[in-house]
């Protein structure tokens, strides 16, 4: 029975502060929770106007404190911004705060220019080479499986539930070696979706934590009572993802009617692309096309993304889709 889960990317909207978009997180955790999701997880993305999640761990204890039983985690930690020291005592903190309830999962991309480089005071693309060895560390930081010269406390013994992110080969590759479950972005890159699930489970090698390959895969979804209110709402998505892929970035626009039939081809075409891996439009409409994306990738967990202008017509999506969702694990 396929489970179903939720991403979020603490978006903030055009006129909107960082404070409400914290506030919208909350809720949306908490619907989620009420409607038994199985996982909210928070992304990790620095210097954009219209993402305020920087501070993962932060949100994730604030979005602890606001529910009871849903797991938290991060989907993800870009493991080249920081140390597997730190990110050990971090996630080890919100597991003695939230016992049982943690997960990490783990991307290489660090997605920085220099100048975001020279903030962190690092070498991104020098560190991205070592994130096999860092997941590795931080395993061990998080297990004790490999003796090392410092012991993270808290961080050591922590029940933390560790993930692989990724949107190519590279990543299926290295979930497969270490035996870890392996979460695939195609909420925003599903050109290597099937070969990247192919390799995984080809190429798995049960672990200590995994017996056998476990895959989620993301998708965009946005539901409400009629299509063309679903396609209205998918519209201020579709926007951050045209600004963010000609270089101007922005907060989290108002819909516009129609968008996509302004756009010029090339636009057109990334948005078409993008739709591979969504479902927009009303119950139907998105039971439909769960079921099949689900039937196409055999994922045991969808994570559920799309952000909306209007918080509350997320709460309302969620609620429609998960009333989809249902109708597909049953």
């Amino acid at each position: 029975m396929t489970a179903f889960s939720v991403l979020d990317l603490v978006p903030v909207r055009e006129g909107g502060t960082v404070a409400e978009a914290f506030a919208a997180a909350t809720e949306l955790a908490q619907k989620a929770e009420e409607l038994d999701c199985k996982r909210f997880w928070v992304a990790e993305h620095h210097a954009m106007d219209g993402i305020a999640g920087g501070a993962t761990s932060v949100v994730l204890a604030h979005i602890g404190n606001a529910t009871d039983r849903i797991r938290i985690g991060s989907g993800g930690i870009m493991l080249p911004n920081h140390t597997p020291f730190q990110i050990a005592e971090q996630f080890g903190t919100l597991d003695a705060l939230f016992p049982g309830r943690i997960d990490l999962g783990l991307g290489r991309a660090p997605g920085a220019g220099p100048e975001l480089q020279r903030a962190l005071r690092k070498n991104l693309h020098a560190a991205s080479e070592h994130f096999p060895q860092d997941v590795i560390e931080l395993r061990a930081l998080l297990t004790g499986e490999i003796d090392l010269a410092v012991t993270a406390t808290p961080g050591l013994g922590a029940d933390i539930e560790l993930w692989m992110l990724g949107s190519s080969l590279f990543g299926a590759q290295l979930a497969a070696q270490l035996g870890m479950p392996y979460a695939f972005a195609a909420h925003f890159a599903p050109d290597h979706l099937d070969a990247a699930l192919e390799v995984y489970r080809r190429d798995f090698r049960p672990s200590e934590a995994l017996a056998r390959p476990h895959v989620m895969v993301a998708m965009n979804v946005f539901a409400a009572d009629t299509d063309e209110e679903a396609k209205l709402l998918a519209s201020s998505q579709q926007q951050s993802f045209v600004a963010l892929r000609t270089g101007t970035p922005g907060k989290l626009p108002p819909p516009v009617a129609d968008y996509t039939d302004s756009l010029p081809a090339p636009a057109r075409a990334m948005l078409d692309r993008l739709g591979e891996a969504a479902a927009v439009g009303k119950p139907d409409t998105v039971r439909a096309a769960i079921e099949a994306f689900v039937a196409r990738t055999k994922a045991d967990e969808i994570i559920l993304c799309g952000a909306t202008f209007e918080p509350q017509a997320r709460l309302r999506s969620l609620e429609l889709t998960v009333e989809a969702c249902r109708a597909v694990a049953a």
